[in-house]
């Protein structure tokens, strides 16, 4: 099989309705490919006051150690999606998010940026 130009349009050829877990199989392989390290699935312990409540948040990838990233395959990206994100940025520390949507007919328009550590109003 041809390996195309562009990941995101051999992402894409996959056509839309797949599994979340497809994708992202997918992108991890495509990020490896470009020599990033990249963690899927990554557990993450959630705490109150002070102890661990026995369960875990999954994050879908964590890519350099720096970079979290939730992969969809929705019809359109919602709040709640970049606000999950961004309690995912908190709870580990990181500041930069991607909501990476693969429901979009142009991928470019299924990323969505999220900061952590910006002043909030």
């Amino acid at each position: 099989m041809k390996r195309s130009a562009r990941p995101s349009s051999e992402l894409r050829s996959r056509g839309p309705g797949l599994l979340e877990g497809v994708y992202e199989r997918c992108l991890v392989m495509v990020l490896q490919e470009k020599g990033l390290r990249v963690e899927q699935q990554v557990p993450v312990p959630i705490h109150f006051r002070g102890k661990a409540l026995g369960a875990n948040l999954r994050l879908d990838l964590i890519v350099d150690g720096r970079v979290v990233v939730e992969v969809k395959a929705v019809e359109a990206i919602h709040d709640s999606h970049k606000a999950q994100t961004l309690t995912y940025l908190k709870m580990t520390g990181c500041k930069l998010g991607l909501v990476i949507n693969f429901g979009q007919r142009l991928l470019k328009d299924g990323v969505e940026r999220v900061v952590n550590g910006l002043d909030e109003d």
